[in-house]
């Protein structure tokens, strides 16, 4: 556990570096069962992770030493559970804000929470939360970035990539990390402060095929439409031959060369 000089209120000011371990979210909730006291804004990170989760129980592969991964202990408790996702819409801009300093085009965020340069990926985001009751208790948000990973697995060649492959440069892990905590406090905080349609507009007005007409798979039939909008509770909203309809998580999937 150690200070640092990250520019931020809370977020990254109580900084755990671990060489290895399983998952950072899981070391976090394992701190959190034992009633260990966690400071809001505690971020975990390790050099290797060698069992990181994505969404919809994907494994992250990363290479150890040349990525970021951490995960960061936050307390929404001021959001009702019904809006959590304002909380996932708040970390994607934050995280897409914070690339965009390094790499100053093509950083999208794909919904719900996937960051990618142009048609590739370059970071996901795990929430899981912690509820009592009908309250927030904690929320645990996994981040993976891939940095200076220049080589990847065969069957992830042409759909991830890293800031090192799209700027040709190393780049330095702890002066991302810097940056993604501040720009995560900031939309933190704009989020606490209930500017809910501000935050919505930013979201969406990032995404990745935003307002394209593009193919996507639903029900194993490919359909043709354009992203318009993201509910306040995370549903996708498609126009689709001038008809609005409405996605959750699972229900539809993007389509493109790359994938």
């Amino acid at each position: 556990m150690q200070n640092n000089t990250f520019s931020t209120l809370f977020v990254g000011q109580n900084l755990i570096k671990l060489l290895e371990v399983d998952s950072t979210n899981n070391f976090i909730k394992d701190l959190v069962s034992n009633s260990e006291p966690l400071t809001e804004g505690t971020v975990i990170m390790t050099d290797h992770q060698y069992a990181g989760r994505g969404q919809q129980s994907n494994v992250w592969h990363t290479e150890p030493g040349l990525n970021l991964t951490f995960s960061i202990f936050l307390k929404p408790s001021f959001l009702v559970i019904s809006k959590q996702f304002l909380l996932n819409m708040a970390l994607s801009i934050g995280i897409r804000n914070a690339l965009q300093v390094f790499v100053k085009e093509g950083i999208k965020i794909k919904w719900p929470n996937d960051i990618y340069h142009n048609d590739r990926k370059l970071g996901g985001v795990l929430i899981e939360n912690i509820l009592a009751g009908s309250t927030y208790k904690a929320s645990i948000i996994g981040i993976g970035i891939n940095v200076n990973q220049f080589i990847f697995a065969p069957q992830l060649q042409d759909r991830a990539t890293s800031m090192k492959r799209i700027l040709q440069a190393d780049v330095n892990l702890l002066a991302v990390l810097a940056e993604i905590c501040s720009q995560i406090e900031k939309q933190y905080l704009r989020l606490k402060s209930g500017n809910y349609n501000e935050l919505m507009k930013d979201y969406v007005s990032g995404l990745y095929k935003f307002d394209t007409l593009s193919s996507y798979r639903q029900n194993g039939e490919v359909i043709e439409g354009r992203i318009i909008e993201v509910t306040e509770t995370g549903l996708l909203v498609l126009l689709i031959n001038g008809e609005k309809k409405e996605y959750n998580f699972k229900e539809i999937e993007f389509l493109n060369h790359t994938t």
